[in-house]
């Protein structure tokens, strides 16, 4: 099956000793879903981690397909970096070229007490430990920014228009990166961030998500740790996630569904945190679902939000794309109160929709189409 989707990927970044591989581990144990979501480990470092969705557990019950198929985030384990990583400190190069490559961060910030686990600084300081590793990412983006306009400028001084515009945009980061400002922090004008900012895949530019390490205590509410880091975050348009890691390491540890739940409950939650980060991870790529529900199958697939219908046909296969006629829709909602096919449509509910059709989440569709 050809399919034209990139598959996009999250990285988890933070300073040595944050609970980053733990949280990897715990993404990685199936155990940590119901047996529907497996997970595979492509190399030590890549996971494919299955999005929990209750949406297709609902159609599984309403079609009773041969087999469910649901969607799927690729999270990536990434080397603790260390203060000097953008010098070439630790693993320096080798991280930021590995964070490079990814799509999203997820930033793991320490905010537990522990004399049991050594702080690489000594304390536990999720600002300082967040301003250590945005600094690294800044130092790096500035070298990229400052190669960018050696040349830019050399081509600004002939008179050409666009080098002078590209010039103005440059500079703007350059002053901004060197104030600790990060990329994603500016704004720009639609055509600007298209041509000049873009195709540079500034690291401070990705989209971010904290991620908060706390105590069990603290695992419903956050603690003060967590409310620092919010006041921080508040210009950055990033969510903060709090979870705690080792306790939901200790919950994978249980064989027994049911013993699963009640560890959660007595601590307030209602499902893991990492299933909560897990669709977390896969909004902030920017990605949603459709559905196609049939006896052979019910399969979640995913597509990038603002896809057109022969766009998320490609996704099945290109051939899906090339010969697209058009798209028989359901919402999900109808889906789950009529019950079938059969009950949508004689409700009238089955939209017929063409090639600029925008897809929305939890449509379920079927493709007509002639190659």
């Amino acid at each position: 099956m050809q399919s034209n989707f990139k598959e996009m990927k999250a990285g988890i970044v933070g300073l040595p000793n944050v609970g980053k591989s733990t949280l990897f581990n715990c993404l990685s144990n199936a155990k940590a879903q119901s047996a529907n979501f497996p997970f595979c480990t492509i190399e030590p470092n890549i996971g494919v981690v299955n999005v929990p969705d209750t949406r297709l557990s609902k159609l599984e019950v309403l079609v009773n397909p041969e087999r469910v198929v649901p969607a799927t985030v690729e999270i990536v384990d990434i080397a603790g970096l260390v203060k000097g990583a953008s010098k070439g400190e630790g693993l320096g190069n080798q991280f930021l070229g590995n964070i490079r490559e990814t799509d999203a961060i997820l930033h793991v910030l320490r905010c537990f007490d522990n004399d049991n686990i050594i702080h690489v600084d000594g304390s536990v300081d999720p600002i300082r430990d967040k301003e250590t590793i945005d600094m690294e990412l800044q130092l790096k983006d500035l070298e990229t920014t400052e190669k960018k306009l050696e040349k830019v400028k050399r081509a600004s001084r002939t008179g050409n228009k666009e080098a002078q515009k590209e010039e103005v945009v440059l500079t703007k980061i350059k002053s901004s990166l060197e104030a600790g400002v990060s990329v994603r922090a500016l704004e720009f004008s639609e055509d600007d961030y298209a041509e000049f900012v873009k195709p540079l895949q500034f690291i401070t530019d990705k989209p971010v998500m904290y991620v908060c390490n706390v105590d069990e205590a603290s695992a419903v509410s956050g603690n003060v740790y967590v409310d620092l880091v919010k006041a921080s975050v508040a210009n950055e348009n990033a969510e903060v996630l709090v979870l705690a890691v080792g306790t939901e390491a200790d919950i994978n540890e249980l064989d027994d569904y049911e013993e699963r739940k009640m560890f959660l409950q007595d601590i307030g939650l209602d499902e893991p945190g990492s299933a909560k980060l897990i669709r977390s991870a896969y909004k902030l790529l920017t990605l949603q679902t459709y559905f196609t529900a049939g006896v052979k199958e019910v399969r979640a697939w995913t597509i990038n939000i603002g896809d057109t219908a022969p766009q998320a046909a490609g996704v099945i296969h290109t051939d899906f794309e090339k010969g697209f006629i058009r798209a028989e829709v359901i919402a999900y909602e109808d889906f789950e109160s009529y019950g079938s096919d059969a009950k949508v449509k004689e409700a009238g509910k089955m939209r017929v929709e063409g090639k600029n059709y925008t897809v929305k989440d939890g449509d379920v569709m079927h493709f007509l189409f002639n190659v």
